[in-house]
Formats: structure tokens, sequence, C-alpha cells
């Protein structure tokens, strides 16, 4: 990585030289435009060439670069090759007299930035060398600038001295500013690093904790619009993150958006609950605020509340069981002892008496009361008191079959119900017989009864797997009359029917049932089009 970072600034390099070079091209050319004279012109000559010999290395580095890989060796050889030129460079257009003696420092400046220090110093020491020698050759008169054909030296040795001393001074205490610069700004560039690992070590802690709670958190703005939207709210809502960053609160959750407008719960520690697209949500708004503590948007947090409302209704419906529970066995018992002892006699007088038609009529009536309560007091205790049963692998098939064959002499039955029937494979589960057997006949007794002239059973078997368990689901439904929204919670509760013959205890023994098999129970209904009960009762132990 740094040494992408160095090949890339190398690159800026070149390109800045090759401005540099441009700029002094256009320089030596509007000079010689406005010099007439041919001696001044002819002067010029030797700075065309440096600058032509300067476009030359320019574009040779280029390939130097890929034939020498290591970076610092290219600095080095383009640092003295610099140096180099600028020394004729000065040479040609006037020696001591050259104002071009300004580009050693940024050689050396450059030199730090690619070399540290050291490199710095080395670079001084060179432009010091360089330029030191070019003056003293030039004060001895081994070489003339060729500025003009009538140059006339008149430097003294003082002078010469003090202008090599000042300049040597300026380069090393240019490296030397030079390298302390960079430290600062390594040492700085050191610690912005830090701050920003430490930064997004911070952020990604942030997003992990956002992203891995289950509830569902967004942000929105001041003018409604969504900013962020965690995992939790995806799960929750349905909707991805993509779908809905910086859309309209009002036009992804209307039913939200509308409790809080209509309500006023925007205000800090607002908590309501909301109905929307079949869940129950908890909810509850805080403002979002940025450093300077002035508020810039909210951040509401939700949870999906169906399932505990569910769970308290299970509770609360296994209390008022245990209630019933601790009252069975003492109605049980005052109930069935005189039950009893009408039910015997009874028997014994329907037998031995010769009754006449009315007669006959009233002790039947007698009798069938006698044997509905005494269904009911059964179905109160399995009810109040289930006793745990002996399980083991059945046919489910067999099961529906031999209901659906009792089914025709019952009194609910019906020839013009069509009867549709779709199990699958899959027919085995484990159970206890007599109450599965119990479940499924309820089942199939409550549809009956609710199927109209002309209406349909149907049965139907798959097997599932929910929660990584195996299951066999069973689908009961008619197209009967069906049962309100508002009522469909109720209809696993104890004593609730809307069967003016029932008792109310048919659906909470199933559910009883279903419960202690460890499996599942819903109940889908439409008014008018029906009802479907599915059951998931486990396959294997």
């Amino acid at each position: 990585m740094k040494d992408n970072s160095l090949g890339k600034r190398l690159r800026w390099l070149m390109f800045f030289r090759f401005i540099i070079v441009t700029f002094l091209l256009c320089i030596t050319i509007f000079i010689g435009i406005k010099e007439t004279e041919p001696s001044l012109q002819a002067a010029l000559v030797p700075a065309y060439s440096i600058i032509a010999l300067a476009y030359l290395l320019s574009f040779a580095y280029i390939f130097i670069s890929k034939i020498i890989k290591n970076i610092r060796l290219n600095i080095y050889i383009q640092s003295l090759s610099d140096l180099s030129l600028i020394t004729g460079l000065v040479c040609a257009t006037g020696g001591i007299e050259s104002i071009y003696s300004v580009f050693y420092p940024l050689v050396i400046i450059y030199s730090v930035l690619f070399l540290a220090g050291r490199g710095g110093l080395i670079s001084a020491s060179v432009s010091s060398l360089f330029y030191g020698l070019l003056l003293d050759l030039e004060y001895y008169g081994l070489i003339q600038p060729i500025y003009t054909w009538d140059y006339d030296y008149n430097y003294e040795a003082g002078y010469v001295f003090s202008r090599i001393f000042i300049h040597i001074i300026s380069f090393y205490i240019i490296a030397l500013l030079a390298s302390f610069a960079v430290k600062q700004e390594k040492r700085a560039r050191v610690l912005l690093e830090k701050k920003e690992s430490a930064f997004d070590q911070l952020d990604l802690l942030h997003k992990s904790i956002i992203e891995s709670v289950d509830s569902g958190i967004l942000t929105i703005d001041l003018h409604g619009n969504i900013k962020s939207f965690n995992k939790g709210a995806e799960k929750i809502t349905g909707f991805l993150r993509s779908e809905i960053i910086n859309k309209k609160l009002d036009d992804v959750f209307p039913v939200l958006s509308s409790v809080l407008n209509k309500e006023n719960q925007w205000k800090q520690g607002s908590r309501f609950e909301v109905a929307d697209s079949g869940n129950l949500l908890g909810c509850s708004v805080s403002p979002l605020v940025d450093s300077n503590r002035k508020k810039v948007g909210n951040t509401l947090i939700f949870r999906d509340l169906t399932v505990i409302k569910e769970m308290e209704q299970k509770i609360e419906r296994n209390k008022r069981l245990a209630f019933i529970g601790e009252m069975a066995a003492g109605l049980a018992h005052e109930i069935r002892n005189p039950l009893a002892s009408i039910s015997g006699p009874i028997q014994m007088l329907s037998k031995d008496l010769r009754l006449d038609e009315t007669d006959r009529k009233l002790m039947q009536i007698i009798l069938r009361g006698k044997d509905r309560l005494d269904g009911f007091v059964k179905d109160f205790l399995l009810l109040a008191r289930p006793k745990q049963s002996e399980r083991m692998n059945i046919n489910i098939e067999v099961i529906i079959d031999d209901l659906l064959e009792s089914l025709r002499f019952s009194p609910e039955w019906r020839e013009d119900i069509e009867i549709i029937k779709n199990l699958c494979n899959q027919t085995s589960i484990y159970g206890n017989k007599a109450e599965i057997r119990q479940v499924i006949w309820n089942m199939i007794s409550n549809a009956v009864q609710a199927i109209p002239e002309g209406g349909r059973l149907k049965i139907e078997t798959r097997e599932v797997f929910n929660d990584t368990k195996e299951y066999l689901e069973i689908l009961i439904s008619d197209n009967g009359c069906g049962i309100e929204e508002k009522n469909q919670d109720k209809v696993f509760e104890p004593f609730y029917t809307t069967n003016k013959n029932g008792t109310g205890l048919g659906l909470a023994i199933v559910n009883r049932i279903v419960e202690n098999h460890m499996g599942k129970i819903r109940i889908k209904s439409k008014p008018g089009k029906g009802t479907d009960c599915i059951v998931l009762l486990p396959i294997k132990p």
C-alpha cells in the first residue's frame, strides 16, 4: 500500500515537472520575441537546449520507472538530474546573476517528501556543491555565462563567498524545515489514521448493535423522510432497506404515520401500540439530535407484539382452565354420584314398565338428558385435568377413513354434503390414538354443522417443517357460514359456542389435546365463505 502511494506521488512529480519546464519554455520564447538583438537571441540557445533536455529526461523517467522498480532509487536519479539541469540553467542565464537558483529548493523539498530528512540533506548538500562550484569556476574565469557577448565579471571575492554561503545556509534551512513539516504531517496522519480506525471500530460496533437487536429501529428527518432502517425492521415489516430509504413515512407506513400524527405521539418517551399489516406493533418515539443537541429528526423503535399477545392470551386461558380444574373434582363428584343413582333406576324402570307412547317418549327424553349430562361431565374432566396418555405411532389415514364412515351414521350427516379427501404419503404420527381421533372428530363435526345445503367438506394432509421440527398438517375446511373476525380468538375458550346445542368445550378440548401433543392449532375463517381448521401434529416423538 505504501509503495502504491509513493508510485502515485512519483507520477504527480513527473507531471508537475513537465508543467514547470513548459512554463520556462514559454518565458524563454517570450524573451526571445521581445529581444531583437541577434546577440541576445543567440544567448538563449543554451536555454532552449536545457529545456529540450528537460523534456527528454521527463519522458525518459517514465521508462526508467518501469525498468527500475525501486522508487527511492528513481527519486535519487531524478533529483540528481534535476539539480544538474538547474545548475546548467543558472550557468546559461547569468551565473551569479541568474534568478533560476530558486529552483534548487524545489528539488530539496520534493526530496524530503519522498526520501524523508536524509534525502533532503543529500539534495541540499548536492545543491550546495553544484552552486558553489559553479560560482567558484565563474569567479576564476574557467567558465563564462552565455548571457551577453561583452560579459564583464566584476564581483569581489567577499560578495561571491557571501552569495555561496547564503545559498548553502538557505538550502539546509529549507531541508530542515521541510523535514520538520513532513514529520509533523506524518505524525498527524498517523494520529488521524488511529482516530479514523477508532471511529470505524466504534461505527462498526454501533452498526453491529443496531443490526443485531430484534427490535425494529428507523430514523426519520424533520421532513418525514426515512433515513435508516435496521435488519430487525426489515424482518418485522417485510420491507428491504433499499426499498424505503429516503421515502416518506406516510407513503410506506400510512397506518403508523396516521396514529403518530392523529394522537400526537411524536413527543419524547411516547409509547403506544398499533395494528399494521396483521401485526401488533409496540412502538416508542425519541428525538434524534446532533452533536449540538439540536433536534434533526426522530427515532422510532418498534417490536412485534403478536406472539407476546398470543402468549398472554394463552396464559389467561390456562388460568381459567386452572380455576376450572380446582372446581372439577368436587363438581364432578356432586354431579356424577346423583346421576348414577338416577340412571340405574330409570334404566330398570324403562325395561319393566309397560308405558304408553307418550310416557315412552318422556322416558327417552330423560335418558337422552342423562347421556348428555354424563358426556358433559366427562368432557369437563378431560378439559380440566388431562391425564398423561400412552402414545405410539398411529396411522392418521385409518383414523380419518373410520371417522368419515362413522359420520354417515351421525345425526348431523346429510347426503348433499360433498367430501373431498386429499391425503399425502406421510400417514404416521406420534400420539394417542383415542385423543387424536377425538380431535379430528370434533373438527369434522363442527364443519358439518356449519355446512349449508349442497356444501363441501375438505380434508387434506401434508408434511411440513416448522421451527426445525417435522409435522403433519391436517386441514379440515368447509364452505359454511364462517366465524366473524372478532370471535375467532374466542373459539378455544371454554363454554364459548355459537351452536345452541353445544357445550362450548369441543374446541377447548381439541386445543388442550393438541398442546399436550406439542402440536399447534389455528383457525382461519371468513364470514359467509367458510372456515379452515389447521392442526400441526409431530411426526416423531
